[in-house]
């Protein structure tokens, strides 16, 4: 499929370069929300998130037709990397003008036996990292618009550091620090804030636990002072409920921030969602 749909970009790059325009597109919606802080009034510079707003992780996506256009008009595109984006390899491959842009780089990954955890964003300090590399390569692969990227950036980070300010005062301190999450998508968020994940429902998102292994989810929830189960709200709770009437916890919803509108609220979508999440832990965990 890849190799039928053209093998290079080299159609958008001398665009670029005639008129000044720079496009940018994100491989999903936490790379967007970053990308359109950090170019935001910037005449000249568009950004489009390749796949749907509502698309979610990206552990298994599988390249449309359609993605591969998208990406022949770019200038760059903003992954997450990590692990995140399978495609990647291809992608480079085939679109040999398209500077990849990797949010992760030199970010300290975690992993879960011999694979990287992925949702670096997850953690705000992180996040705040994969800011400063965007920026970083986004003035380099254009240069001309390399003070208002920094600019952007400067003052989208100014936020992000006051949200984890907040995050910590609220969170750092809560009784409770056992939590069983849905999937793997918590782990970089409860290291810094010192939680203690206590086993996940579902391993691999969208398949279900097997009888055995939701019965050793319900021995391990059995004892806890605080029984809460944390489901989000890209997938069914319908484990989670299964656990909670065997043991009488209560579901609360975190959002791993993987999906939204495209449109202006997605500015402040990571602020607004993290806040919630912290409402919602401040709660759970009393």
């Amino acid at each position: 499929m890849l190799t039928g749909c053209g093998a290079g970009s080299t159609s958008s790059s001398p665009d670029a370069a005639k008129d000044g325009s720079f496009h940018i597109v994100t491989t999903f919606y936490p790379m967007y929300i970053d990308a359109i802080n950090i170019t935001q009034g910037i005449d000249g510079v568009t950004v489009t998130n390749m796949t749907k707003p509502q698309t979610g992780c990206l552990h298994d996506y599988q390249l449309t037709t359609e993605d591969m256009k998208t990406l022949e008009k770019a200038d760059a595109l903003i992954a997450n990397g990590a692990g995140m984006e399978n495609f990647l390899g291809k992608v480079i491959k085939e679109q040999k003008d398209l500077k990849v842009i990797d949010a992760s780089k030199g970010i300290e990954l975690l992993k879960d036996g011999d694979e990287e955890n992925p949702h670096v964003w997850l953690s705000i300090t992180s996040s705040i990292e994969q800011v400063k590399n965007i920026t970083a390569q986004l003035k380099e692969a254009d240069p001309k618009h390399a003070d208002a990227y920094q600019a952007n950036a400067d003052a989208y980070i100014q936020k992000l550091e006051a949200l984890k300010k907040e995050m910590h005062e609220t969170l750092d301190n809560v009784p409770h620090k056992d939590i069983v999450t849905f999937h793997e998508a918590f782990p970089y968020f409860a290291k810094e804030f010192g939680l203690h994940i206590l086993t996940v429902i579902e391993r691999e998102p969208g398949t279900e636990p097997t009888p055995s292994e939701l019965q050793a989810v319900i021995e391990q929830v059995k004892p806890l002072t605080a029984k809460v189960l944390f489901t989000e709200p890209q997938y069914s709770p319908a484990a989670a409920q299964t656990i909670a009437r065997e043991t009488g916890a209560k579901i609360y919803t975190l959002d791993p921030v993987v999906t939204g509108e495209a449109n202006e609220a997605a500015m402040d979508a990571y602020l607004t969602t993290m806040r919630k999440n912290m409402e919602t832990l401040k709660e759970a965990l009393q």
